[in-house]
């Protein structure tokens, strides 16, 4: 089964650690997850090189890459939940992330950036411990700063989305998806309360 082609937006405008998270998600009642598919994920990930700095090609993202992916997006989903509400994660998944960066170790390179010479921090490695190590800084990026606090669970009834609302207004990962059902399913409720009992 493919994943569901409308939810590409929330897959690919959150912060990188949710976007991650987000890659297993319960649609039409079925867990699908993005990694399992590999031409979708292929897509998702070019989407991304350019924030967290990888170099992909089109053979970069094996099997291997994506187990090595899934390892850190558990680490990911079990220390975003509690960290957003101000608790303790859990210390194996801590570990699981400082796991996955001293794999890739980061060293400062300096550069001329035409104006001024700069400092840049650049990991090495194979593809797949990049990766790994790329989307684990995002996470401990995300989880240390106070924007944790703000990320919400999408409101829609089984909707397993995560954001981060730039509108404090914000209530559904996708105002046209989830936002649209649940306005059906409150005006379905509200009009078969308001029906006469054609039973009796």
């Amino acid at each position: 089964m493919k994943p569901p082609s409308p939810l590409w937006p929330v897959l690919l405008t959150e912060p990188p650690a949710l976007d991650l998270v987000n890659t297993r998600m319960f649609f039409d009642d079925t867990w699908v997850d993005l990694l399992d598919h590999p031409d979708e994920r292929a897509t998702w990930l070019a989407a991304h090189a350019e924030r967290l700095d990888i170099e992909v090609t089109e053979a970069s993202f094996t099997d291997a890459a994506a187990d090595r992916l899934r390892a850190v997006r558990d680490h990911a989903v079990a220390i975003v939940e509690p960290a957003r509400h101000g608790k303790r994660p859990p210390r194996t998944a801590l570990s699981g992330l400082n796991r996955a960066l001293r794999a890739a170790p980061a060293a400062p390179q300096a550069r001329w950036d035409g104006d001024a010479l700069v400092a840049d921090s650049h990991r090495t490695g194979p593809f797949a411990t990049l990766l790994a190590a790329s989307f684990a800084q995002a996470t401990i990026d995300l989880v240390t700063t106070p924007d944790i606090r703000k990320v919400r669970l999408c409101d829609a009834p089984a909707c397993v989305m995560l954001f981060l609302p730039r509108n404090p207004n914000r209530r559904w990962c996708m105002p046209s998806i989830c936002g649209n059902r649940t306005r059906v399913a409150r005006y379905y409720l509200r009009h078969k309360a308001d029906a006469p009992d054609t039973t009796r």
